[in-house]
């Protein structure tokens, strides 16, 4: 038996989800919503798949199902137009001679009714079967068999756009079957939500369990204690603040962050998003910096990444500029009457050598013909607790274009390449600096983590203003007494 399964819905009523990622594959309670109709077709011995998909088809080829060999599926692919008559499909198919073919739609969620339909059909005589769910004929399954003259109505009744309603009699009946369409923000809302509660017959949340009512995904960091009341899941790669309160009922995608004392009720986080500290959201979607209220029909685009943002990682840009290089070299000028007074605390210290070196990552440079490529270079300080003092040895790396003044922390080519998370690399998306706000704000024992969030958070809101303000601030560190005695 081969399965035709339509996934073409181009998602306008579900905008602004869909701006950037297919209706078959917006997340729901941790899986992509085409996965729950493709896993339900190989439990079932399906696995000749033909999926019919529009927008973002070449995503969904390769981002999610490719060839379907993870399952041990076969898939091929067509083109739509975009919510198409499955008629007008069907007849570019050349499928009316093969084996049997399970017509449905793979966009919507419906409770597992696969096997109990076929177990009916077997019953059915003629060659066709249809069995709907729910009350929307969307939802339907139609089994046709081999040389089947496929009435249009019949068909018909898949399309998204105008479905025709199934035939009131001979059809099958699955008891205790649920349908959600997705037809809108709220019912995308309640199809995650219904998962996590139970309220979808067939359908459970996947992962470990943390606690009573607290599901987790693969390498998720979430405290039971932040689970006040209700139900949780939360996504892979994710991290909620042990200061952070989950309430009611909450999905949170994979790769996101959760801040300290943010407050997360009745609602739905996808993934790779940041919500900030001290943030409350309630009965809403939130998809990067968009906050999507279903109990009022409010959609708001955040500008403030500190509340609300994306942990979209893009890459790092080219290399310092030449003007990083030359106040660099000012700044060195300047400097130097702190250097023998460098020198001597560390000798006072009792430290040996005078001056250390640890090996670190730096900005990315772009040679002609090659790609970017992480450099790395040896970081120097001055063997002293002096913060102000120990640091001097950085404008050298600046000069050199190994540092920008002004940017995210250096790593080490360990900790570097331990960053597993997506959420962890978005760091990159700025240069590395000789000052920033994790320098300035963090001491270099604090634990990795924080100083990776804290350069997120810094990638996803910089601006030239901002990096003058802290250039300033490292400049003031000189008059600045906690500078000369605060141990780094």
């Amino acid at each position: 038996m081969r399965a035709l399964v339509f996934a073409d819905r181009l998602g306008i009523e579900l905008d602004p989800l869909t701006r950037t990622v297919a209706v078959p594959l917006l997340p729901v309670t941790g899986k992509e919503l085409l996965l729950y109709t493709l896993e339900e077709l190989v439990s079932t011995g399906i696995r000749d798949l033909v999926v019919v998909a529009s927008a973002h088809g070449e995503q969904t080829r390769v981002s999610t199902l490719g060839a379907g060999e993870r399952w041990g599926a076969s898939i091929r692919y067509v083109l739509s137009r975009g919510e198409e008559q499955p008629t007008a499909v069907w007849s570019r198919l050349n499928l009316a001679d093969a084996d049997a073919v399970l017509a449905l739609r793979g966009d919507v969620l419906r409770s597992p009714t696969l096997r109990a339909f076929l177990h009916q059909a077997q019953s059915k005589a003629g060659t066709f079967a249809f069995c709907g769910v729910g009350a929307d004929p969307r939802g339907s399954l139609l089994l046709l068999r081999p040389g089947c003259q496929v009435p249009g109505n019949l068909l018909d009744s898949l399309s998204w756009d105008a479905p025709k309603p199934l035939p009131s009699a001979d059809g099958c009946v699955v008891a205790n079957a649920a349908l959600n369409c997705l037809e809108s923000l709220p019912a995308f809302h309640r199809a995650n939500l219904d998962i996590l509660a139970g309220r979808t017959p067939g359908l459970k949340v996947a992962g470990r369990t943390v606690a009573v009512g607290l599901f987790a995904g693969r390498k998720a960091s979430v405290f039971p204690k932040s689970l006040k009341q209700g139900v949780a899941y939360v996504g892979a790669n994710s991290r909620v603040d042990s200061e952070a309160e989950l309430l009611g009922e909450v999905v949170i995608g994979d790769d996101v962050v959760i801040d300290r004392a943010a407050t997360i009720r009745d609602s739905v986080i996808l993934p790779r998003t940041y919500v900030g500290e001290l943030v409350e959201i309630r009965n809403a979607i939130v998809a990067n910096n968009h906050l999507m209220r279903v109990d009022t029909g409010a959609v708001l685009a955040i500008s403030e990444a500190f509340l609300l943002g994306s942990l979209e990682a893009t890459g790092t840009r080219a290399r310092v500029s030449h003007l990083d290089r030359m106040v660099g070299v000012l700044l060195l000028i300047f400097s130097l009457p702190l250097w023998p007074i460098a020198a001597a605390a560390a000798a006072l210290s009792g430290r040996k050598p005078l001056m250390v070196s640890r090996e670190c990552v730096g900005n990315r440079t772009l040679f002609p013909g090659q790609e970017a490529g992480a450099r790395r270079f040896k970081a120097t300080y001055w063997n002293t607790a002096i913060p102000v003092l120990r640091h001097l040895p950085g404008l050298l790396a600046v000069i050199q274009g190994d540092l920008r003044l002004v940017g995210v922390s250096p790593l080490t080519p360990e900790q570097n390449a331990d960053r597993s998370e997506d959420w962890q690399r978005v760091r990159d998306q700025a240069l590395v600096g000789l000052l920033g706000p994790t320098q300035l704000t963090l001491t270099e024992d604090a634990p990795l983590e924080e100083r990776l969030l804290s350069d997120a958070c810094y990638a996803q809101t910089r601006s030239w203003s901002k990096d003058i303000g802290y250039l300033l601030s490292g400049l003031r560190m000189l008059f600045n007494g906690e500078a000369w005695l605060r141990r780094f």
